[in-house]
């Protein structure tokens, strides 16, 4: 069902089930977490969110915070190296990306192994330290580049967030070419998962 609050065809849909269903008694169920949002029409005797309980927007165009959610899921790692790279220098598999300046390159212990998705592109923003760098190069599977800058006093075994809430994913997944839907699901059992009750770990 499309997502965006003013598609003619979700319209369309939402007016089909309800010619349909007028005549069965019993409660009824349209909405998902687009409907939850987008569609109050949609909304008759029980609702089905599913990526709004993440916290994650279902509109592509927009972050979950924009609708006034939470996000939920993080997703952290840690710089393994950080290595002097000088200007012009290539970075990582086919060498599609060279630094325009020298710099500091960080290592950070995440790739498409994990479920970092190979097509993200350089350009997309990495939080090292609370601040926004660039990932550079290819996604390898173990790890991924981003440029610290040439100032930077970043030091191994750093905080790296690759989503969250100072981040959010449906951004991430714009740089990729997908949705976020595909982020949250897709790591693998390599990565540790921690579950918190509220503000308690568990």
């Amino acid at each position: 069902m499309p997502t965006s609050p003013g598609s003619v065809s979700t319209q369309a849909q939402l007016d089909c089930f309800t010619a349909a269903t007028a005549d069965f008694p019993g409660p009824k169920s349209l909405a998902n977490s687009a409907g939850l949002l987008y569609w109050p029409a949609s909304q008759f005797d029980w609702i089905r969110p599913g990526i709004a309980l993440y916290g994650i927007a279902p509109d592509g165009q927009r972050c979950g915070t924009d609708e006034g959610l939470r996000p939920v899921m993080s997703l952290r790692s840690r710089l393994i190296a950080v290595r002097e790279h000088p200007a012009g220098a290539p970075v990582s598999y086919g060498e599609k990306w060279r630094s325009d300046r020298a710099t500091c390159l960080g290592v950070v212990a995440m790739g498409y192994g994990d479920g970092y998705p190979r097509s993200t592109a350089s350009g997309t923003p990495v939080l090292v330290n609370g601040r926004r760098v660039p990932l550079v190069g290819s996604v390898c599977m173990d790890m991924l580049m981003v440029d610290l800058g040439p100032d930077a006093q970043d030091q191994v075994g750093d905080p790296v967030l690759l989503w969250g809430p100072a981040l959010p994913v449906e951004e991430v997944a714009r740089h990729a070419g997908t949705i976020a839907y595909e982020l949250v699901i897709k790591l693998t059992p390599r990565v540790v998962r921690t579950y918190r009750d509220s503000d308690r770990e568990r």
